[in-house]
């Protein structure tokens, strides 16, 4: 395991931030050959290698290795895991000199045409199995003083989610975005002891994600539309699922609940596994960029195998890939320990 390393370890000439701001570019968005030195134009799902990638690619880092120690943690009782675990999160929320801001204002930028997007919200998804770490280990492995930091942390930013109008864009897009932000607003909830919040989220998923975004057959219109039908339709399956699971304990239960007509995570489950199950068999467009690196291990398989008692789910989840090395493939991968979710 690597030894904490944040945002501040690499100074972004790009951004219109500081050194404490997370940066990204918007990965679809390419110089114009017609005026290489103007505003960059969007090429859907063709991301550019020349972005800057470097708080993205330690923020993963983190998502990898802060959730992995949690769980060794977990499984050995060894307090070094437990220890390096507490390590990351003080490097990231706490320690004045590494820390990051809690909001996201310079994500995705556009050269030529914006400093950050709303979009660039989805970049803090890495943060959610972290935030579900941190809720395992905090009291026992940090100080109380550190443990409140790193809780001030996440209810700052979620303050920032709910209240900017980056957040709300987000919160309000018709697609992947916002089952994006509502994941992360519930388990960043969940570290924050807003209980409040994630009644409200629920109220969301049950009233408008759900109706707006899923079709009768279980599947998800708008992400089949894209240039990478595939991956975006497990993508939102498997955010689905885990928004599903960050709000058990809440009722009707979230795995369970379904609409009248039946749209519900079950239903988005009988859509995609015979997909997952045989890629050869899904009938619509082929993703323009790594179609060959999918399906890998989707969590949504878990929790919906776990939740509908359904064996072949959990089977076919045990037989993917759970370490895939495509970077892409990854970066829409942000929940790997099943240890601190079941």
């Amino acid at each position: 395991m690597q030894k904490p390393l944040t945002i501040t370890a690499f100074p972004a000439k790009r951004s219109a931030g500081g050194l404490h701001d997370f940066f990204s570019q918007a990965d679809y968005f390419w110089p114009n050959p017609k005026d290489p030195n103007g505003p960059y134009i969007n090429r859907d799902g063709q991301s550019n290698p020349d972005n800057f990638d470097d708080h993205r690619r330690v923020m993963v880092a983190l998502s990898v290795q802060m959730p992995a120690l949690t769980a060794a943690w977990l499984l050995t009782g060894r307090s070094s895991y437990g220890k390096l675990a507490g390590d990351h999160l003080r490097a990231w929320f706490v320690t004045p000199e590494t820390r990051m801001n809690p909001n996201l204002q310079f994500a995705q930028a556009v050269i030529g045409v914006s400093t950050g997007r709303s979009y660039g919200i989805i970049d803090t998804l890495h943060l959610v199995e972290v935030a579900r770490a941190a809720s395992l280990l905090h009291t026992q492995v940090l100080s109380a003083e550190d443990a409140a930091a790193v809780k001030a942390w996440f209810r700052e930013y979620l303050a920032w989610l709910n209240t900017s109008n980056s957040g709300k864009a987000e919160r309000d897009a018709l697609n992947n975005h916002a089952m994006c932000w509502a994941l992360q607003a519930a388990e960043f909830a969940r570290l924050a002891d807003d209980e409040a919040l994630r009644q409200e989220i629920y109220q969301r998923y049950r009233e408008i994600m759900l109706p707006n975004q899923m079709a009768p057959d279980g599947s998800f219109p708008r992400e089949l539309t894209r240039t990478k039908p595939y991956s975006y339709s497990i993508f939102n399956f498997d955010v689905m699922a885990a928004l599903c699971q960050s709000l058990k304990g809440l009722t009707p239960d979230p795995l369970s609940f379904q609409l009248a007509d039946g749209r519900g995570l079950s239903k988005a489950s009988q859509f995609l596994y015979p997909y997952l199950k045989d890629k050869s068999t899904w009938k619509w467009a082929h993703d323009v960029e790594h179609f060959d690196a999918l399906p890998v291990r989707s969590p949504g398989l878990l929790f919906a195998g776990v939740a509908f008692h359904n064996s072949q789910y959990i089977d076919l989840w045990k037989s993917l890939n759970p370490d895939p090395t495509d970077k892409e493939i990854i970066r829409n991968y942000p929940i790997r320990q099943p240890l601190l979710w079941v």
